[in-house]
């Protein structure tokens, strides 16, 4: 591939106005994905779409504290800022896919497919709230849309940016950092049961964290007062099963990719502690504005430890590095989750708040066989993939 000729770095702007500015007049014109694209197109591109991630981020978490709080508002801060990602997110796949630069054409599609299926998604949810009423359940098929457009979208960015960032810090800190969204983007949907617990244990000694219009109008919905059914109803209709088959299971396989694309000691290990780090600091400033907070999951920290651990015995063995991380993940994970479920959080002043959801501990033989087969089989592909784009 021919080298782009780059702007001297004297002349490029630093504020974001003035490279926009730049970038308009000297490569806006149509081009096939694949062409060559300037370094600081580069890391000007990717870094606002690290940005639109940060704002879908911001929103989607305090979208979900909203919800168990107050009745939905399709205006609701939360929304409004998800929406300030997502008008970024057009504008940059709009770029990719008119000048051809920063992306292939593989990533490209995955790009638009993911955005398409977010649009899609989006008015389909409002629907559903005007036919159905109230659903707060993260799991619903129209919330699942937007998680599945939004990671296709997400490995679309993280193919490009493996096939087109060169070799260095900048490169590996965009690819922990795209790793870290795609992570929160799958776990996402747990976060039901992680404020359902503490929403629930809320209402049982008698200081509910949700709007009485909330309670009344989610009882309604299946003909009880607000009573214990209804609220359980409420805060935690998902089987106890789903939680550890998610968060431990699809969570590790998540951190293998990530391992094995940044190609470095502890990787695993530093997605994970980004994204609980991140969890952390949006606890207290939920809690201190008033909105609902949930458990943390900490135990992620030790899934991550488990998948650097099996890269480390397997050294390059594909089936060794599985059936260690199979054994490591399941064993670590399932030891971890136990132990942080023994702890209450007692900054929320009461002994019988957990500090987990509630889980299904039979799940460790499912995970310990998903995680090895899908593991092995992926180890091919990923290490394809990474051949590829390094």
């Amino acid at each position: 591939m021919a080298k782009a000729v780059d702007v001297p770095v004297d002349v490029i702007p630093r504020s974001p106005i003035g490279k926009t500015r730049l970038f308009f007049t000297r490569h806006w014109h149509r081009g096939a994905p694949g062409q060559p694209t300037p370094d600081w197109v580069l890391r000007f591109c990717y870094g606002m779409w690290l940005t639109a991630f940060a704002f879908k981020l911001v929103g989607s978490s305090w979208d979900m504290s909203w919800h168990f709080k107050w009745l939905r508002d399709d205006l609701a801060p939360p929304h409004l800022i998800n929406t300030v990602g997502t008008v970024i997110i057009v504008v940059l796949v709009a770029i990719h896919s008119y000048t051809g630069l920063g992306c292939d054409k593989r990533s490209l599609r995955l790009m638009q497919i993911g955005l398409l299926t977010f649009l899609v998604a989006a008015p389909l949810d409002v629907i559903n709230h005007r036919v159905n009423g109230l659903d707060l359940t993260a799991w619903s098929p129209s919330h699942m849309m937007l998680y599945l457009g939004t990671g296709i979208m997400q490995a679309g960015v993280l193919l490009a940016w493996l096939r087109f960032a060169p070799p260095g810090r900048f490169r590996t800190g965009v690819l922990l950092g795209l790793w870290a969204f795609f992570l929160e983007n799958t776990f996402f949907p747990n976060g039901q049961q992680e404020y359902g617990i503490l929403g629930l244990r809320a209402w049982e000694r008698g200081a509910p964290e949700a709007e009485q219009s909330l309670m009344d109008f989610a009882a309604n919905q299946i003909g009880h007062p607000v009573d214990r059914t209804a609220i359980l109803h409420f805060t935690m209709p998902i089987p106890e099963w789903v939680y550890p088959l998610w968060g431990i299971g699809v969570t590790a396989l998540i951190l293998a990719l990530a391992r094995a694309t940044l190609g470095r000691r502890w990787s695993a290990s530093f997605v994970a502690l980004a994204y609980v780090a991140y969890r952390c600091v949006m606890w207290p400033l939920l809690l201190g504005l008033g909105f609902p907070v949930s458990t943390v999951p900490f135990y992620l920290l030790i899934v991550g430890l488990a998948v650097d651990l099996a890269f480390a015995i397997g050294r390059g063995h594909g089936l060794l590095t599985a059936g260690a991380g199979a054994l490591l993940v399941t064993a670590f994970g399932y030891g971890a989750l136990w132990v942080q479920a023994q702890f209450r959080p007692w900054v929320l002043g009461d002994a019988h708040t957990e500090s987990a959801p509630p889980v299904a501990y039979w799940t460790a033989l499912v995970v310990l066989g998903g995680v090895f087969v899908l593991w092995a089989a992926a180890g091919p592909a990923s290490r394809k993939w990474t051949s590829r784009t390094a």
